[in-house]
């Protein structure tokens, strides 16, 4: 194998010293890419409904989707300041898609999504908007009964989805 790797080396000299081979403008530089996903994943935004048996947060992500972590809290708090986030409720889930913004790189929010939001529906029962800080993104959420979630995936176009059943015998 190293045989060849040497051939294949003394080779590539020899056409390159003869002038052989592939010339490159000095002008010239590689394709770019069209596509526009970035290259941080960016939350632009939050969005939620009731459904039969469960409640549904959604959260919208342009560019690939990063790792996201979900966990109870006792209380929620602003990333940063570390101020407690005026949401009531007994139980809460802290959200961190990191790596991730919520702004654009010219320091310009691109999340369009509510901040701080009372929901009325039989589970969730609010919503703020908690970071976008040091490459991630924190969202919280706010129960009056312990939640029993799940969370996944989809995927064209990314979103991040966190149901949360209902209890048995809760209205809808």
């Amino acid at each position: 194998m190293f045989h060849r790797q040497g051939l294949a080396a003394a080779a590539a000299g020899i056409l390159l010293a003869a002038g052989i081979g592939a010339t490159i403008p000095a002008t010239a530089s590689a394709p770019q890419s069209t596509a526009t996903v970035p290259s941080t994943a960016l939350v632009v935004n939050a969005r939620w409904g009731g459904h039969g048996s469960f409640d549904r947060l959604v959260i919208d992500v342009k560019g690939k989707m990063p790792p996201v972590t979900v966990k109870p809290v006792k209380v929620l708090r602003y990333d940063g300041s570390g101020n407690k986030v005026p949401l009531a409720g007994k139980y809460f889930l802290e959200i961190k898609l990191s790596p991730a913004a919520a702004h654009n790189d010219a320091g310009q929010s691109v999340y369009k999504g509510p901040r701080l939001l009372k929901i009325h529906l039989p589970v969730l029962k609010g919503l703020a908007f908690t970071g976008d800080f040091e490459g991630v993104v924190t969202f919280g959420t706010a129960f009056q009964v312990k939640p029993a979630y799940k969370t996944f995936t989809l995927h064209s176009p990314e979103r991040f989805v966190l149901d949360v059943r209902h209890p048995h015998g809760c209205p809808v």
